[in-house]
């Protein structure tokens, strides 16, 4: 019988199994289940992680750590049958921080937003640069078709921390990014903003046990600016576009899907990024990244023409097609901040913009409802779907339907369609235009509506 040294409930996610991944290649025994197939689960197949679809107490092999995630029921029968054996369990987050300490510099990239590109918009230039860096990221760099990379000659491991569940806080990174403090998950942090700021000082706290960890921190946002005032961390850089900061963005030019902006440390003008990724928000997210690889030493002149190669991560204004005159983005912006930032993106084009909108989470839905409704301004027509529940209770008062009446209130040409996502893409299809451009928000299912949309125009 096999005797694994990692078992992976639900190995099939984009987080579970970059951990996996990242195993495998460290020369660890991995083997783990899901429930349905996945191009996740086939990869880590690949790398030879041994795989079961479906959760059964059968799929237990030997003595592994059980790696769980918090969606990971009590009554599943792998977590049943790994506390039957006195088996080691341990959540994914903890899973992370072990392999964190595998490495020589490990570098966080947090925030509310933009973690998936920041964190996959750094590893692919150090890919680039041939530093041969580890990461584990919630997205798929497309150039490099995959989400985690790592072997035993890597210095440098590139982490996305979420901090949806307060985990961030077991973290001890050398580098931190904070792109962004915002109030999230509101299931979890019942307080909101301050819960959020107080987690990440516990990060902060971590920090000060290495020499010459650092933090870099966007000022133009008012929660990093909370976090400053309270944080004993002190070796910090600033980055802004507004701002007196360390490092800053000016000269921005915006055309119909990427930018450029020249880049200034302490007033001196280090030279030009240009970005083929549209939106404020990533330039922010390069910002960043400028800073990190400063930080890290690299000159400015080594890395810079790399970031015009990087064409965004999976999901995240991610052209879906092209068809008919009809170009669909997806993208996974569930957050009144992560909407009007991709909304920005293409304010200025001169096409019908159409919105499908899936709202995630009851709870989310009901804790942000007016930001929400002040999320969709400036665009043609707006379809919202019912609200993907991830797990939440049904809500009959903060619901789909109800959100677009209130929208339809506020000038918002909207509609509710109703049903799965192929029965919302046959509704959906007939009403597009040729020259529109329509992007497709929210983090459910609703991933899989521009394909179905693309198929039916294809007949």
């Amino acid at each position: 019988m096999d005797n694994y040294d990692f078992h992976f409930i639900a190995i099939g996610g984009v987080g579970q199994s970059a951990l996996a991944k990242i195993l495998l290649k460290m020369g660890y025994k991995v083997s783990g289940s899901d429930i349905t197939e996945s191009k996740y689960l086939r990869l880590v197949e690949k790398l030879g992680a041994g795989v079961y679809i479906g959760h059964k107490k059968e799929n237990i092999k030997g003595t592994p750590k059980v790696v769980i995630s918090s969606a990971i029921k009590e009554d599943n029968p792998e977590l049943i049958e790994a506390k039957r054996l006195n088996l080691e369990i341990i959540h994914r987050s903890d899973c992370l921080k072990y392999i964190s300490e595998i490495f020589d510099k490990f570098i966080g990239i947090a925030g509310t937003h933009g973690k998936t590109t920041t964190s996959g918009m750094v590893s692919f230039i150090l890919e680039k640069m041939k530093e041969n860096p580890a990461y584990a990221i919630g997205g798929i760099i497309p150039e490099l078709n995959t989400n985690a990379n790592a072997d035993k000659n890597s210095k440098y491991f590139i982490a996305e921390l979420d901090e949806s569940d307060g985990t961030i806080a077991k973290y001890c990174p050398d580098y931190l990014v904070i792109n962004n403090l915002e109030a999230d998950h509101m299931d979890f942090y019942k307080n909101g903003l301050a819960d959020i700021i107080s987690v990440f000082e516990k990060t902060a706290e971590n920090m000060l046990q290495k020499d010459n960890s650092k933090i870099f921190i966007n000022i133009d946002n008012k929660g990093c600016l909370e976090f400053l005032k309270n944080t004993k961390f002190k070796n910090i850089t600033t980055y802004s576009i507004n701002s007196k900061s360390d490092y800053c963005a000016k000269n921005i030019v915006f055309s119909e899907l990427s930018s450029s902006f020249d880049v200034y440390c302490k007033d001196k003008l280090l030279g030009k990024i240009n970005l083929v990724i549209p939106g404020l928000h990533n330039i922010y997210n390069a910002l960043a990244v400028v800073c990190l690889l400063d930080g890290l030493g690299f000159e400015f002149g080594s890395y810079y023409k790399y970031f015009s190669e990087f064409t965004g991560m999976g999901r995240r204004f991610q052209l879906v097609c092209d068809i008919k005159g009809i170009k669909i983005i997806d993208d996974y912006a569930h957050h009144p901040s992560e909407i009007k930032s991709t909304l920005d993106a293409i304010k200025d084009i001169k096409r019908r913009k159409t919105v499908i909108f899936q709202p995630h989470r009851y709870t989310r839905l009901k804790a942000l409802w007016s930001e929400f409704l002040d999320c969709f301004n400036g665009i043609d027509k707006l379809y919202i779907l019912d609200v993907f529940s991830a797990g939440d209770k049904k809500d009959e008062t903060y619901n789909s339907l109800n959100f677009c009446i209130e929208t339809v209130k506020k000038g918002i040409d909207a509609e509710y369609i109703e049903g799965d996502i192929n029965t919302c893409a046959e509704k959906i299809a007939p009403e597009l235009k040729k020259g529109d451009i329509v992007l497709t928000l929210g983090a459910g299912d609703i991933t899989k509506i521009g394909g179905v949309i693309n198929d039916l125009l294809s007949k």
